[in-house]
């Protein structure tokens, strides 16, 4: 057995433990998904996912892409980050932080919480809490004009 498909296997345990502990079966197509999200930190769209887990030798359907990516929501795998109502990206940082969205390249990119600073909230609807404030600050490429 070469290192690579020993790192797969300890990789591919590692991953059905992690969506074990958060209650997920880990199925062959929940795991091919994991495993293309959780290499590093990082901000993926639906197709993104669905690109880099189909291959030569995968096939997993866009319905199943969507269906896990909602499930890992749920549990608390992934953090859903809406830029506008037409994107929708999915971040595996799970930790309370805001974020850059480049609207001419389409890069999101992490704020620490710390670097925003929110001196105030509006008085709250009558019955409810606040779980949380999630800043998105929409900036261009500099000479570029926003569309």
């Amino acid at each position: 057995m070469d290192n690579l498909s020993a790192t797969k296997r300890a990789s591919q345990r590692d991953m059905a433990s992690m969506l074990k502990s958060h209650g997920i079966l880990p199925t062959q197509q929940r795991l091919l998904i994991a495993r293309a999200l959780f290499g590093r930190d990082q901000h993926l769209s639906a197709d993104q996912v669905l690109n880099r887990v189909n291959d030569d030798r995968d096939r997993v359907s866009k319905a199943t892409v969507y269906n896990t990516l909602g499930l890992f929501a749920r549990k608390g795998l992934v953090r859903e980050v809406v830029v506008d109502p037409s994107r929708l990206f999915y971040d595996t940082n799970v930790t309370d932080h805001h974020h850059f969205y480049n609207v001419d390249t389409g890069e999101l990119r992490d704020i620490k919480a710390a670097e925003v600073q929110i001196n105030a909230l509006p008085e709250l609807p009558k019955g409810t809490t606040a779980e949380g404030v999630n800043v998105i600050i929409r900036v261009s490429n500099a000479g570029q004009q926003a569309s």
